[in-house]
């Protein structure tokens, strides 16, 4: 069993990752914004907390957002969790200490994924999806073999996330920096902070995660 803290800039291929640990480890991926969704519409009494306060469009306190994790990781479910989306800042990495510590668990590692900011805006512009399996191609490097049709389910529904262009794409890596920088120096301090190549294939990207997962436990 581990806990985790996936990090890495917008299309380092993050929720691939997750998605494989999910499958392949039993782990329990913890996104901000499902367990925001969630709570939404759970009928708990930290439910109606979030329904009151998303409804009133303002932001969800740090409190809350610590009080869902707390219910996710007493739930007993899965064979670790990866804390994807949080934290975002040193006084929530402190937060998540304080609550790890006081439930008797502990953050085995925090997992990198490195990238080459040009690679990367290269990768992410030319990307789009089919609407319909989730099949993902790219311009450049994985084309459709026809020109407006899904190779595997043959849908003509093809889609671009309007902020995968290279000036949405530059905005959003410097706001990941300006945030994630001090959890990089946090982590590392602490010894928990692991790197791999984000850029790599995905099964390889995998394999150095599991090693180092493997090593941890």
């Amino acid at each position: 069993m581990a806990n985790i803290i996936l990090l890495g800039p917008p299309g380092a291929g993050k929720g691939t990752q997750a998605r494989k640990l999910v499958d392949e480890r039993g782990m329990v991926q913890l996104s901000t914004g499902d367990m925001l969704r969630e709570a939404k519409t759970s009928g708990t009494e930290m439910g109606k907390k979030v329904a009151e306060v998303m409804d009133r469009g303002e932001l969800v306190t740090d409190e809350i957002v610590i009080g869902l994790i707390e219910e996710k990781l007493s739930s007993g479910q899965g064979n670790g969790f990866i804390f994807d989306g949080f934290p975002r800042t040193l006084p929530q990495a402190d937060a998540l200490g304080r609550l790890l510590a006081k439930i008797g668990q502990k953050l085995d590692a925090v997992i990198e994924m490195r990238v080459d900011d040009e690679v990367l805006v290269h990768r992410i512009s030319g990307r789009f999806t089919c609407g319909k399996c989730g099949e993902v191609y790219h311009d450049a490097t994985k084309p459709t073999k026809v020109a407006g049709t899904c190779d595997v389910c043959g849908s003509t529904d093809l889609r671009r996330r309007a902020d995968d262009n290279e000036e949405s794409l530059r905005t959003r890596l410097m706001e990941y920096y300006k945030k994630t920088s001090p959890l990089i120096g946090y982590y590392y301090h602490a010894g928990d902070l692991f790197g791999v190549d984000g850029l790599a294939e995905i099964d390889d990207v995998a394999a150095s995660v599991a090693a180092i997962l493997d090593q941890q436990v």
